[in-house]
């Protein structure tokens, strides 16, 4: 068919874009979890007759948007489209198929078209659950068995019909399981929803019309992301970093090669796969946290799917933290893989200096576990951000999300949810990186058990050892800090006990540019605005308290 003019383009594919978002949407508003409806730690992707993704909704998580595809297609090879039938749904949390450890359970539904015996087109929607068995200590698991439940790729949905044996299965093996079967349903029915409104437009365009749009969906993004990698110029680029891993420290290499239109991104050089702890990376977490920041470099503004993927190549070797071995242990992969854009942007610093960021202070993963009044089961999570890489023109946002765009659970939710209470939640001063632009501040949340039971917490911290880094002269933010009671503690689940108060400090994002470049009204109006002490400024910009005015 020919293609269509860029305003009927625009119109058609914005239409998939929008059945997208409402997916989105009635998931959350139908969702049991905190980590799914207030977190919304899940993406949601239309994909092609080939399994090609085409588009998402404008929240999705964007590492989950990176490894859908492929995951789809994994799952596809086990129930090839010819043997698929409407009201079918397949899933899966297998971490070498999905997205590297077992709670974000991966969910695809074929959507047939009339006079078509395959599919049309998918949906698929990954999520991470509120549970998924295993051993609470994650950070110390050895290898995966000892991560909870793995699901080969199996047909929820027969027909329409549940397989009620499966969903027998994961109840039984997750510690709250009213919670993560009402999600499981959630995201089945936001995904039929998604399915209605592809009917309605198949119906409007044609089968033929659809697919020829995602053909020039895909070509289109493909040729506008080869003419912006060509702005990188020809050559290799390499750096190392180093980051928090857990007994010892991780290092990262990377070295990018850019070929004209095209990069090749080789991890060759970074650690060895832990057998200790379980921050190990599958390779879909890898890819997907290398495309990530040449997309949001790149081509910030232009949605997101397949053919964006396709210039850029990713390796690492096997056996090493970023292409781990079956069985590793990979529940805490994070701790990897979110310092992978920190290498690729000090590799490319010098030849992209308007395009790089600083790092960021991530997130931090908190979940809590116990018992209400009547000894059933409650479980809430949050993921708290810490301050964002400072960039070329401005200074970091303070306590958002990068590489990742989870949102934090309010506090009122959160202590609806669990008796876990919000005694304070504040911006950190003097946390964002000096430079010519400062990196954007971390914050800390205290906490503190409400009544007379005890609650399990889980907190995986990051950057306690070493920040996130400056870039092109700017300073390192503020290391995070974990506290009891005043106290630092390590990394494990503790039994929080009423009267206890927990207390976490995440990090600052990395400064961009030389501190001595900073403008004299900026450091004023950080002084004002209390961002940054007057020690601090004299410290970092040579600043003098009689300055000020």
């Amino acid at each position: 068919m020919p293609e269509l003019d860029p305003v009927g383009l625009q119109i058609r594919w914005s239409r998939l874009i929008t059945i997208m978002d409402e997916v989105d949407a009635a998931l959350v508003r139908t969702s049991f979890s905190t980590i799914v409806g207030e977190s919304r730690d899940f993406a949601v992707v239309m994909l092609d007759g080939e399994a090609r993704s085409v588009a998402q909704s404008q929240l999705s998580s964007p590492a989950f948007t990176c490894s859908l595809p492929t995951a789809t297609r994994h799952m596809l090879r086990q129930f090839p489209p010819e043997t698929l039938a409407p009201g079918d749904v397949l899933v899966t949390n297998d971490p070498w198929l999905a997205h590297g450890h077992l709670p974000d359970l991966y969910f695809v539904l074929p959507l047939f078209a009339d006079g078509l015996a395959s599919p049309a087109a998918y949906l698929a929607t990954a999520a991470h659950v509120s549970d998924i068995g295993g051993r609470l200590e994650e950070l110390l698991s050895r290898d995966l068995y000892e991560e909870g439940l793995r699901i080969p790729p199996s047909k929820l949905f027969l027909a329409g019909v549940e397989n009620e044996q499966l969903f027998r299965i994961i109840e039984a093996n997750v510690r709250v399981p009213q919670m993560v079967i009402g999600d499981i349903y959630a995201i089945v029915g936001s995904m039929q929803l998604g399915a209605s409104r592809f009917g309605d437009a198949v119906r409007n365009y044609g089968a033929p019309a659809f697919q020829s749009l995602c053909n020039q969906i895909l070509s289109l993004s493909e040729s506008a992301m080869r003419n912006a990698i060509r702005a990188i110029p020809v050559g290799r680029y390499s750096a190392e970093i180093e980051a928090d891993g857990y007994d010892e420290p991780i290092r990262v290499r990377v070295t990018v090669t850019a070929s004209g239109d095209a990069v090749a991104v080789d991890y060759a050089g970074s650690s060895a796969q832990s057998s200790t702890s379980s921050i190990n990376c599958v390779m879909n977490v890898t890819h997907a946290h290398t495309i990530i920041p040449f997309k949001a470099s790149l081509l910030p503004d232009l949605p997101n799917n397949e053919g964006l993927f396709r210039p850029i190549s990713v390796a690492a070797p096997l056996g090493s933290i970023f292409n781990a071995r079956f069985p590793a242990a990979v529940r805490a992969r994070t701790k990897a893989s979110y310092h992978l854009h920190n290498a690729l942007y000090r590799a490319l610093s010098d030849v992209l200096i308007e395009r790089v960021q600083a790092g960021s202070g991530s997130f931090w993963s908190m979940s809590c576990f116990g018992q209400d009044e009547d000894g059933n089961p409650i479980a809430a999570h949050l993921l708290p951000n810490g301050g964002k890489g400072a960039v070329h023109c401005e200074d970091g946002l303070p306590t958002i999300a990068f590489p990742s765009n989870g949102t934090l659970t309010p506090a009122e939710i959160l202590e609806n949810s669990v008796p876990l209470r919000v005694v304070r939640r504040d911006l950190r001063p003097d946390s964002g990186g000096p430079g010519k632009y400062r990196g954007g501040l971390g914050q800390e949340l205290a906490f503190q058990v409400v009544g007379e039971r005890s609650l399990q917490v889980r907190v995986r911290p990051d950057k306690m050892r070493f920040p996130a880094p400056g870039i092109c002269g700017g300073q390192p933010g503020a290391t995070g800090e974990l506290l009891l009671d005043g106290e630092p503690i390590p990394p494990l689940t503790i039994q929080l006990e009423p009267g206890q108060e927990l207390l976490i400090r995440i990090p600052g994002g990395g400064g961009f540019g030389a501190p001595h470049e900073r403008k004299r009204e900026a450091i004023v109006a950080d002084l004002e605005a209390g961002y940054v002490s007057s020690e601090a400024a004299e410290r970092s910009y040579g600043w003098r308290p009689q300055e000020r005015g």
